[in-house]
């Protein structure tokens, strides 16, 4: 009995699920750990720090979750459109489409003849599939997923909103700026450092760019809390 053939498991097939964790991951502990900045670079109470800290993270769970879904439903009705014209295409003019598929492979590198040999087997076995895949770059490694975007990013913001706004909680509200930022940009290069690795890209890179993006977003909202800051007792 010959063995199975077994595929290899490219980083890319990863690649929906980890843009949506990070990018989830990412905003969550920068996103609750600014208004912390900005707040207590107010001078705020520490009551009101963590209670803009925990609106901060629930609302942000719910306006990620959000944003990800009608973004990627988007795109999945954009794909489904051109499937539905695709398919439409494929059943009035078959031989037009096969030889359209045909000229794709020529420009990979295939010869004319076996280029349309290719085309042929491919509208055998399944043409629009072959015409998704090649012709409008859809697969199902791919193919938009709403709901799973969706839930991956409001479920990474909480698992990184969480993170700064128990700074907030639990440490001293006198020099607060400096702790949020210190374990911020921590919590930033352990993400980075994990979707470098989960990825398969350089881990370097993907930790000097949270690092860099992270302190400029804090100094602004450290700066807009010193600008328009009231003191709450």
């Amino acid at each position: 009995m010959e063995n199975e053939i077994q595929f290899e498991d490219h980083f890319i097939n990863r690649s929906n699920w980890i843009r949506a964790a990070v990018l989830g991951a990412n905003d969550g502990i920068l996103s609750v750990a600014s208004i912390a900045v900005g707040v207590s670079a107010a001078g705020s109470s520490k009551d009101v720090l963590v209670l803009a800290s925990l609106a901060g993270l629930v609302a942000g769970v719910f306006a990620m979750a959000a944003g990800e879904y009608v973004s990627v439903s988007s795109q999945a009705d954009i794909e489904a459109a051109d499937l539905k014209r695709e398919a439409k295409e494929l059943e009035e003019m078959p031989e037009h489409e096969m030889h359209e598929l045909a000229k794709i492979y020529v420009k990979r590198g295939l010869t004319p003849e076996l280029a349309l040999q290719v085309a042929e087997q491919l509208h055998e076995h399944n043409a629009l599939e072959a015409h998704a895949r090649d012709e409008l770059g859809i697969n199902e490694i791919m193919k938009a997923q709403p709901l799973q975007a969706a839930l991956a990013s409001g479920a990474s913001f909480i698992a990184g909103g969480i993170l700064p706004l128990m700074v907030s909680i639990f440490l001293p509200i006198d020099h607060m700026m400096y702790y949020q930022y210190g374990f911020t940009i921590l919590f930033l290069i352990i993400l980075g450092y994990l979707s470098a690795r989960g990825g398969g890209s350089h881990i370097l890179d993907s930790v000097v760019r949270v690092t860099v993006w992270g302190t400029l977003a804090m100094l602004a909202s450290a700066l807009t809390g010193y600008l328009f800051g009231v003191n709450v007792s």
